[in-house]
């Protein structure tokens, strides 16, 4: 078998570098922002959720407001073509006359 050598890569790079003060202030300052936002993202969501459970409790319907949302989300041009393609695809179901 031949032997390979370990090439040294920016990974390991800085996995030696991390044993200096700065790299792992460096490090320790990326992972708690990363943290952060991750906890502030779980927060938007739970608000998220929370939204949709009081549209519901007035009889407005979830899926139906989580499709306008996305629809919402596209530009004019894609929104049309997607329109475009389901009124295709129904059609040819038989499912739109």
């Amino acid at each position: 078998m031949a032997r390979t050598s370990r090439a040294v890569t920016p990974f390991l790079l800085g996995l030696k570098v991390a044993k200096s003060g700065f790299a792992k202030e460096h490090l320790r300052s990326f992972i708690e922002r990363i943290e952060r936002l991750e906890e502030e993202r779980a927060a938007l969501s739970a608000d998220i959720r929370e939204v949709y459970s009081e549209a519901k409790g007035q009889g407005f319907d979830n899926k139906t407001m989580r499709q306008v949302v996305r629809m919402r989300k596209l530009d004019k041009a894609d929104l049309q073509e997607q329109e475009a393609m389901l009124d295709l695809y129904l059609s040819a179901l038989g499912m739109r006359s």
